[in-house]
């Protein structure tokens, strides 16, 4: 007897970009959030066209997350403040926005963070219903610092921690990998998930003996979560500028993925900040854009490939449109890059 079995295996790779989010925009002067610039995503949407990446994903459109959706992380009275900054002038969004660390609103702020996060959950849903195999969505505002109750660092809903949550809900799941390369802890994401071994988050960050913001105690590489949680929370620190490609494949290989692969993720989802990528006036670090490829590369053998890519950070508009356009080529399957 023959027997013949046929597993029909997703394949594709979504991509996600509304130009509506390059709406959100600084209204006045402000030195520390002037880098946060709508260019961010047009610039990295762009690079991908002239790479003829676009025409080779999946083009999946992005919603707004509802209320509901936000709710599953953040406090009604966070979610109302954000509301009633769509009716406000210039001189209110200014004096609500200086309630947060490092955040600003414009009226459309919103409207871009509620797409922001329905974009993400468009690209779980796309790779959990296994539509396509994986996927980048180009959002902006970005979240890993947000936290339940408060704006923080540029960003105002957690995109990834809503979709987490959103995932366990709809899907069951009962095993979620967090990644978080941008060059900045993702508090927020920590906060959010501390007691809950469902999700294993791991971030690594220019720290600086908590020198670096958000210069926090519960940066360091002793934080590993509470309660049922601990043990499920990775902090890998970087007390020096000027990290490369080795230093971020030996944290791959040595901490990061015996932790994963030993975890069994069902899905994973990336705060994918290129500000730990080189040129970023943010992170000082010295890693090339090929070894966003590699990282990438390596948590596509994870989850049977489900892989959710988010942007959150990354302020030097080529390096972030390179390692941009490294990510999504890799999720397409092209081979990866030598790398230097």
């Amino acid at each position: 007897f023959c027997f013949v079995l046929s597993v029909a295996m997703a394949s594709g790779t979504a991509l996600i970009y509304d130009e509506e989010m390059t709406t959100h925009k600084l209204l006045w002067s402000d030195p520390i959030c002037d880098i946060e610039v709508p260019e961010r995503l047009s610039s990295s949407y762009e690079q991908l066209k002239c790479y003829h990446l676009v025409e080779r994903c999946v083009r999946v459109p992005a919603r707004e997350g509802s209320e509901e959706e936000i709710l599953l992380v953040h406090s009604s009275e966070h979610l109302e403040v954000a509301k009633s900054t769509q009716t406000m002038n210039e001189e209110e969004l200014k004096r609500v926005s200086g309630n947060y660390d490092a955040f600003f609103f414009h009226p459309n702020t919103y409207r871009c963070a509620r797409l922001a996060v329905g974009a993400t959950l468009q690209l779980v849903d796309a790779v959990m219903s296994g539509k396509v195999c994986n996927g980048m969505a180009l959002v902006r505002p970005p979240g890993h610092h947000s936290q339940r109750n408060a704006a923080n660092g540029f960003c105002l809903f957690n995109n990834v921690a809503i979709a987490a949550e959103y995932a366990k809900l709809k899907y069951g799941l009962q095993r979620i990998l967090i990644v978080d390369w941008d060059v900045h802890h993702g508090q927020g994401t920590q906060y959010i998930f501390a007691e809950d071994p469902s999700v294993l988050y791991f971030s690594w960050h220019r720290y600086e003996h908590q020198e670096f913001w958000p210069s926090l105690k519960e940066s360091d590489y002793d934080a590993v979560g509470l309660g049922k949680g601990k043990g499920f929370n990775i902090n890998l620190p970087w007390n020096k500028v000027g990290m490369g490609n080795s230093d971020y494949l030996a944290a791959f290989f040595h901490v990061l993925l015996p932790m994963a692969f030993e975890f069994d993720p069902e899905l994973v989802l990336v705060s994918s900040g290129y500000d730990s990528g080189i040129g970023d006036p943010e992170g000082q670090m010295n890693a090339t854009p090929e070894v966003f490829a590699h990282l990438t590369h390596f948590l596509m053998q994870l989850a049977k490939g489900k892989l959710c890519v988010i942007l959150e950070g990354g302020y030097h508009l080529k390096s972030l449109s390179e390692s941009v356009c490294m990510t999504v080529k890799t999720l397409l399957g092209d081979p990866v890059p030598q790398i230097t």
